[in-house]
């Protein structure tokens, strides 16, 4: 698919809903979300509504959460056995759930998104289901299985159901090979010709109910690495081809714009985009914002830009803990700034635009009250207006050169700038990822003419005009002071004689 500058919203569905449901007192379902709030999530700015925990929950994880309710108590302090709802990646059944509205309340749902121009994200877990799912008992060839003995040897990693017909089964815990195996689920057999059938014909009927899919840890399915994860116990085998080569084709072959994006760690990302991925998350960036290290995010961006616009950038989602509670709010903004105008697609997380702190397990379904930001949500608003524009999503981007201001001192390395430009369109954004204040000489890129003319550079974050010489700033570059983690995105633009700046000429060297 054709592939420019997007944004992708992500929204905890049960937690998302049941705070409508206080809000408007009434029971609240994906087919009667209220207009205005629909209009709320098109003000955003973005182009992908990820709607994540959709699929019905599995009585079989319910139960085990209940088990584990001390553990979500520092959360949800008053929580009752009503909010835990289980897992919403132990997949009872590819159904959307019926206490979400079912299958025709996100019919409905997707049908509103559309007349505001947004697209549908949901789940897909390839690697396991819950351990009730009908697949377990009904399609045993789609599961890992062992045997009794096996069971007695290992019995953290397996467990034992039965057949329809009373027989007997022993089946794989889903697992990654680096943790222990997640108890409420069991495990998919990415090499079995059958779970393969099976997946594609899934991923046919979700395709016809939504954009795309984010599919959770999607190197797992690589043949390398499970024969690594299930070694003995995979009996046949290895197939010649790639579990992703096999399905994603199938489902391209019928809706040729449908979106796979992978969950993927472990520098997995070009070998998925290779097996047929649109878009693979971009790990290394948020650990490396996160590290406040500058020449770290400058290096990770030295990649070719054609992988690059294949990343999905973000510093916070559902498995990661609150960007507030991490990094700070100011540091935040910071981050936010990066991840929004660098090229690829963005990833923004429910309640990251309002500074949420807690991060909430999957197993319930209500969030705690919590203390709001509105500036931040402020910042995040302007920022996503401006982000929309055309220029970053067919203009150039370009990395910038920056020199010290002054001999000895080095804390340009600090910052990073770059520009996006689209003929006379031009922005220049400067971040500065470190606590440190700091200072540098931006040298221009590829800009447009400048000599012979005064240029007005607004701060689209601050709302504030900066005036300079065209001359000057070709021959000296641009001069910027950066406070800890300040962010600029600054709008270029000619000035004649009839702008209300023109007489402003006291500033044009560049001071305020």
């Amino acid at each position: 698919m054709t592939l420019s500058k997007s944004f992708i919203y992500e929204i905890n569905t049960w937690v998302w809903l049941n705070d409508l449901s206080r809000r408007y007192q009434r029971p609240v379902q994906l087919g009667d979300v209220p207009e205005e709030v629909l209009d709320e999530l098109a003000r955003l700015n973005v182009d992908f509504i990820w709607f994540m925990g959709i699929w019905q929950r599995s009585p079989a994880a319910r139960a085990s959460a209940l088990n584990y309710t001390h553990e979500y108590r520092h959360v949800l302090p008053d929580l009752t056995d009503d909010d835990v709802i289980g897992s919403a990646y132990a997949i009872g059944a590819y159904e959307v759930d019926y206490h979400l509205g079912g299958r025709e309340g996100l019919a409905a749902l997707r049908r509103r998104l559309a007349d505001r121009g947004l697209k549908l994200i949901l789940d897909f877990v390839p690697n396991h289901v819950a351990t009730d799912h009908h697949w377990v008992t009904q399609r045993p060839d789609c599961m890992i299985r062992g045997s009794r003995g096996i069971l007695m040897k290992h019995p953290g990693l397996f467990f034992e159901t039965h057949s329809p017909d009373g027989k007997p089964l022993v089946i794989g815990h889903g697992r990654d090979p680096y943790f222990p195996a997640w108890i409420d689920t069991a495990q998919l057999n990415a090499l079995s010709p059958e779970y393969r059938q099976v997946a594609c014909e899934t991923l046919l009927d979700i395709a016809t109910q939504c954009d795309g899919v984010r599919c959770d840890m999607a190197m797992l399915m690589m043949n390398e690495i499970f024969s690594k994860t299930w070694g003995t116990f995979l009996a046949g085998t290895v197939p010649q081809t790639e579990f992703w080569e096999e399905v994603i084709p199938v489902i391209k072959a019928q809706y040729g714009e449908f979106l796979f994006i992978a969950e993927v760690y472990w520098d997995m990302e070009y070998e998925l985009i290779r097996q047929g991925f649109d878009l693979t998350y971009d790990k290394v960036l948020y650990d490396r914002i996160l590290e406040s290290h500058a020449g770290k995010v400058r290096e990770h961006l030295l990649a070719a830009l054609d992988f690059q616009i294949r990343q999905v950038r973000f510093i916070e989602n559902h498995d990661e803990s609150r960007i507030a509670a991490t990094a700070g709010i100011e540091r935040s903004r910071a981050a936010a700034t990066l991840i929004c105008t660098l090229p690829g697609v963005v990833l923004l997380h429910d309640g990251q635009l309002m500074a949420r702190k807690v991060k909430l397990p999957m197993q319930i379904k209500r969030q705690p009250n919590e203390p709001l930001n509105h500036a931040l949500s402020t910042f995040y608003y302007r920022l996503l207006a401006e982000t929309h524009a055309s220029v970053y999503r067919h203009g150039t981007w370009q990395m910038l050169d920056l020199s010290p201001l002054h001999e000895g001192v080095n804390t340009h390395n600090n910052l990073l700038a770059y520009s996006w430009r689209s003929g006379d369109d031009l922005r220049l954004v400067v971040v500065n990822v470190t606590p440190n204040w700091s200072q540098a000489v931006i040298q221009p890129g590829d800009w447009p003419a400048m000599t012979g003319g005064i240029w007005s550079l607004y701060d689209v974050l601050r709302g504030a005009y900066h005036i300079y010489d065209g001359d000057k700033l070709v021959t000296e570059g641009l001069t910027v002071e950066m406070e800890p983690f300040q962010s600029c995105i600054f709008r270029f633009e000619r000035l004649d004689e009839t702008s209300h700046l023109w007489g402003d000429r006291a500033r044009k060297s560049g001071s305020e």
